[in-house]
């Protein structure tokens, strides 16, 4: 299948100077360099969830933030796909042999932290027992696929950021939790290759 790619993260994107700020950033090659995981599993009832998670407060451009799973590459790291199977070991608990990846998503520009992160979609067949890392990560939320799919969760909220005060922003309301930014257009890739299949 085709990536939706960029055109499905800007209807996501809260500021309009992205394209703009991500090509200065691969220009001068500043930008550092993370991986994320959508990982889909099926909870006790056998219904397809994926899981996010609440980011600690902490003194950051991403404190308090809903996101997935992942984090900075590590020189020890195979490749980014390494880094997020790593990093979703690390902050969830779940074990990399138990995930299969089946896609690289389109990567996205982050200005606030100067990241490039490459998305991953992966799967696992088990029923997941969550252990978060609790230097990091604050709570597990664990969205179902049905919910996600459903247009009454695509929200505008406004907030106020470490870049801008009181913009209004596109966000998923998901679990009583607003999903915006990176996280955000990075989810609405997938909702519209999840809509192609479904």
């Amino acid at each position: 299948m085709e990536l939706p790619g960029e055109e499905f993260h800007l209807k996501m994107a809260p500021i309009e100077r992205l394209l703009e700020l991500r090509n200065q950033a691969k220009e001068a090659k500043t930008g550092k360099r993370a991986a994320v995981l959508v990982l889909f599993y099926p909870s006790k009832n056998n219904e397809t969830h994926f899981v996010l998670i609440l980011r600690k407060t902490y003194k950051g451009v991403h404190s308090a933030q809903v996101g997935f799973p992942g984090g900075k590459w590590e020189e020890g790291d195979a490749d980014f796909q390494a880094t997020a199977l790593r990093e979703t070991e690390e902050e969830v608990g779940i074990s990399e042999d138990s995930i299969k990846v089946y896609k690289k998503l389109t990567e996205i520009y982050i200005p606030p932290s100067n990241f490039f992160v490459q998305p991953y979609v992966g799967t696992t067949h088990e029923k997941l027992h969550f252990v978060l890392q609790e230097e990091e990560v604050e709570a597990i939320i664990e969205v179902p696929l049905a919910e996600f799919m459903d247009d009454v969760v695509k929200i505008n909220k406004t907030l106020s950021t470490s870049y801008a005060k009181e913009i209004e922003v596109p966000a998923f309301l998901l679990q009583n939790q607003v999903v915006w930014g990176a996280t955000a257009m990075m989810l609405n890739e997938v909702r519209e290759m999840l809509k192609q299949l479904l």
